[in-house]
């Protein structure tokens, strides 16, 4: 996507003067590069943060691989995710998808999603602490209502959430939270697969798989973190 000054100038509500040298200062630092016709776009230092993002990520680099672990025993086409929380957000970091999927999911790589939709936002809720919980809800009238807290709180009971068509129509959402001791929920790992694949005992089996994805990672972050 190519950007102007004029219409970042108007987008924004502020002087022209204002973003021009805004904009001078972002290029020389590479957040922006010049493109035709005075025009501007993403900068190489989005690609640098994500190359050391993918380096020095605890999370990504546990998870990457026991994500490909687990979507690799699938025997129906899915699509594997590995979700983390951000303020009130929940955004994918990595994802895998097995070659016989047609699909794809909505939580791609850096989109914000909601956290009080689907199976791999509302595992993470379920688990936020009380505090949190509460102060995120004010902004959330459906996050008030007894139904949504009784959904979330059995939730929390099973260690797994499973939902159907709230984020992609006809998939199933099947997630489970990474647990971080002392920092309370950190991420999600889950599954998506496509309705008519599925039966009670095929997503009994599932989540039991998730779950057991999720508890490696959190083992493996437990590992790096101890001093050699």
């Amino acid at each position: 996507m190519l950007f102007r000054s004029p219409d970042m100038a108007e987008a924004l509500g502020v002087p022209q003067s204002t973003v021009y040298r805004t904009v001078h200062d972002l290029v020389a630092e590479n957040f922006l590069e010049t493109a035709s016709d005075a025009r501007y776009r993403l900068g190489s230092v989005f690609i640098e943060f994500g190359r050391l993002l993918r380096l020095t990520d605890p999370l990504l680099k546990a998870g990457s691989q026991v994500l490909r672990d687990v979507v690799g025993q699938m025997d129906v086409p899915c699509v594997g995710l590995l979700c983390r929380l951000y303020n009130d957000k929940v955004m994918c970091i990595a994802d895998e998808i097995s070659p016989r999927a047609t699909f794809r999911s909505s939580y791609e790589r850096g989109r914000p999603m909601p956290l009080t939709q689907g199976a791999t936002s509302k595992v993470i809720l379920a688990h936020l602490p009380a505090r949190r919980f509460n102060r995120l809800a004010e902004h959330w009238p459906d996050a008030n209502a007894s139904a949504f807290r009784s959904e979330l709180q059995m939730v929390r009971r099973r260690g797994v959430c499973i939902s159907s068509g709230e984020i992609d129509k006809d998939v199933v959402g099947i997630a489970a939270p990474i647990l971080r001791k002392g920092t309370g929920v950190l991420a999600s790992i889950s599954l998506v697969l496509p309705v008519d694949s599925t039966t009670p005992a095929f997503i009994d089996r599932v989540a039991q798989m998730t779950m057991e994805g999720a508890r490696h990672i959190e083992q493996v972050l437990e590992d790096a973190a101890q001093p050699e």
